[in-house]
């Protein structure tokens, strides 16, 4: 019997099994020792510790920002509080100054010439209407504006609407309570006496003087800034309707001048009507009081406008000066009135300059030859005077420097040294060559002869006041210095005395009371061209009255078409200035002395003349103030003041004039008269020369009249 093995496995351990089936590799040279590899029980064991840490240092990071976010908010909220509360006003709220009103100018009377007014625009935030077709109502009545235009504002898609015009505050009570309408305040400067005066006071941009006394008076009439509170939106834009005024503006200084309206308003017509009716291209009138040297009046007018000619713009006086060098000759005592010049034919020859005189021959005494103007005699005589005393004379009497009135942009004429001489520049300085003056030097220099030979300082501004009346600072006369004696300027006087009673200027003449003064022709020089033929400056100098003059004219008309000499020109312009002065109650004189100087046996002071004397060549004839005639006395009694009288049934020609000195011209004649706008005549309806009825209707048209062009 053979004998089986039994199959069935022995059992063996793992470790036993391992054992067997493992073949342990060669020893190597030396033994290589390494950790077992981690079984995946245990990186299991591992995880959640390292899940841990992470947790923890995220925990501690946002424990560290929480705690940042919490200081530092702490530290804005108690800490930096204030500092971040302005930053937040300051993105959102502003401030800005409040413009102060400007001080009024005032004339010498206490009249106002300039003010600001404060007129208001109307804005509209149409979100905040409530009651919009009540509001349209309204609105539309209080303003006078069209529905149509308010309700297009009204309904609006825009935030902010602001509708046209400028209002006063009282036409604007009714709107006060509106919600979403807001009234704008803005200050803008006045001038109640129009035209008259604007040349003088100047203009005003950003609350700034820019020219006349707003701008030589700028630091008194400017007031004190206020301070006003604005609302920003998210984008820094103003949120129109939110401001608040937190400090109130204070108002500046009044500024009296010296001007008196009634001489104003009578200059300019005066100087309007002479450039009308000479065809000049412009003129200058200065009315001063020589005792003071105040300034009552200044016009000028340039090309149609009005300006400061009379300060910036000189010119050669020509004979005008003549009683300057005479005056000289007499204070050196060079020469006396009653010493003889000889001027021959009339003609002088010196240094290659010949001299020509109208009419003038023989021998004459120094006074004769300022009498009648010649231009020989006078330089002849004044050869008797040193180039250094003849300068010197002339600085005295304010030629060659500015004279400081108040006015930006004085210039100061033209004097050279006499080392810049030629051998000719003493006889043409003699007779008021190779020198220019401003109408303004001129006014002063005849002011000294007039006053007794003390040199005035101009004034146009006599005082300076608070709101409340009290003077802060004043103007006092001031006596520059003295060109000459009174004995001097007294028998200078005299001679310009009898140059308009019997000399080249009598139609300067007046009825009951003398007047001094001199005459002046030059021809006008072009630096580039030299002196030009048939151009001619032509001026006229009057002291009235003669024996203690209280008023000085200059007139200068600027290239006068046709007669240009200054005695047919200049001196009627003088005489009808005078004697619109006489026929008003109200001007600045001294009637009782008038009264004591006034002549007997004269005609009445104001009975009409003519503008020319016997014998003397005829010149243009003003009509302005009402004076026409002929022949010595005048050829009726109409008293001053009373209305031209102007070809029967015909309307008068007033184009060209000033709107205001077309109709009172037109007033006088018996018509009505109807006008819109400002400014200088462009025509008339009917136009002049048409029949016409007194008490029929004319109406006038301006350059700005909604009527112009329309016929």
């Amino acid at each position: 019997m053979k004998l089986f093995r039994s199959r069935r496995r022995r059992s063996l351990s793992p470790g036993s099994a391992l054992r067997k089936a493992t073949k342990r590799p060669p020893a190597p040279d030396k033994a290589v020792l390494r950790p077992p590899a981690p079984g995946p029980r245990s990186r299991d064991r591992e995880a959640p510790a390292e899940d841990a840490g992470r947790s923890t240092v995220l925990l501690v990071l946002l424990m560290l920002v929480g705690a940042t976010v919490i200081g530092r908010a702490a530290q804005v909220q108690l800490v930096e509080h204030r500092e971040w509360s302005e930053l937040a006003a300051r993105q959102h709220i502003g401030q800005e100054e409040a413009l102060a009103p400007r001080g009024r100018i005032l004339a010498r009377e206490g009249t106002p010439i300039a003010i600001s007014v404060t007129r208001y625009s109307v804005g509209i935030s149409p979100r905040e209407l409530r009651e919009a077709e009540a509001a349209i109502r309204l609105l539309s009545a209080e303003l006078g504006l069209d529905q149509r235009r308010v309700r297009k504002a009204v309904e609006s898609d825009r935030l902010w609407v602001v509708l046209p015009g400028r209002y006063s505050s009282i036409a604007l009570s009714a709107l006060n309570e509106l919600d979403g309408v807001y009234l704008l305040p803005e200050i803008s400067r006045h001038l109640p006496q129009g035209e008259l005066a604007r040349h003088l006071i100047g203009q005003v941009s950003d609350g700034t003087g820019l020219g006349g006394i707003e701008q030589a008076f700028d630091s008194f009439l400017e007031g004190t800034p206020g301070r006003e509170m604005l609302v920003r939106d998210g984008r820094r834009r103003e949120i129109p309707g939110r401001r608040v005024v937190v400090v109130q503006p204070e108002a500046g200084l009044d500024v009296v001048t010296t001007i008196d309206l009634g001489l104003q308003e009578i200059a300019l017509q005066a100087i309007d009507e002479a450039i009308l009716e000479t065809g000049a291209v412009g003129g200058d009138i200065v009315m001063a009081d020589p005792r003071t040297g105040e300034i009552l009046a200044l016009a000028s007018r340039r090309d149609g406008a009005a300006s400061l000619a009379a300060v910036t713009t000189p010119f050669e006086p020509g004979s005008t000066l003549k009683p300057i060098t005479v005056a000289g000759l007499l204070e050196r005592e060079a020469a006396s009135l009653d010493d003889s010049v000889e001027v021959n034919d009339g003609r002088w020859t010196i240094n290659g300059r010949t001299l020509h005189d109208v009419g003038a021959q023989g021998a004459m005494t120094v006074a004769d030859a300022l009498r009648i103007s010649s231009n020989v005699g006078v330089a002849k005589a004044a050869q008797a005077l040193s180039p250094g005393a003849q300068y010197e004379l002339l600085r005295d009497f304010g030629l060659g420097t500015p004279t400081g009135i108040e006015l930006p942009g004085e210039v100061s004429g033209m004097l050279r040294r006499p080392e810049a001489w030629t051998a000719q520049s003493a006889a043409s300085l003699a007779i008021g060559y190779e020198v220019s003056v401003t109408s303004i030097q001129l006014a002063m220099a005849y002011s000294a002869l007039a006053n007794g030979g003390r040199l005035m300082k101009p004034l146009l501004v006599r005082e300076v006041r608070d709101r409340n009346g009290a003077v802060v600072a004043s103007n006092e006369p001031a006596a520059v210095r003295r060109p000459v004696s009174a004995a001097t300027a007294d028998a200078i006087m005299e001679v310009l005395t009898e140059v308009v009673e019997d000399g080249t200027a009598t139609a300067a003449r007046l009825a009951s009371f003398k007047v001094a003064g001199k005459s002046g022709t030059a021809r006008l020089y072009d630096p580039d061209r030299g002196y030009e033929d048939g151009a001619y400056s032509s001026s006229f100098v009057g002291a009235f009255p003669a024996e203690a003059p209280q008023l000085l004219i200059v007139v200068k008309l600027e290239r006068p078409q046709g007669e240009y000499y200054g005695g047919a020109v200049a001196a009627p312009v003088t005489r009808a200035a005078m004697q619109a002065i006489l026929a008003s109650r109200e001007q600045h004189l001294d009637r009782r002395a008038l009264l004591a100087q006034a002549e007997e046996g004269r005609p009445n002071a104001f009975v009409g003349r003519s503008f020319r004397s016997d014998g003397e060549a005829a010149g243009p004839r003003f009509t302005a103030f009402g004076f026409e005639g002929s022949g010595p006395s005048g050829s009726g009694s109409r008293s001053l003041g009373s209305p031209p009288i102007p070809e029967p049934g015909v309307v008068p020609k007033v184009e060209g004039l000033e709107a205001r000195v077309a109709a009172r011209r037109l007033h006088a004649a018996g018509l009505r008269i109807v006008w819109a706008g400002s400014g200088r005549v462009v025509g008339t309806v009917p136009t002049a020369g048409e029949a016409i009825s007194r008490g029929d209707t004319v109406r006038i048209m301006t350059r700005g009249s909604p009527w112009a062009g329309r016929r």
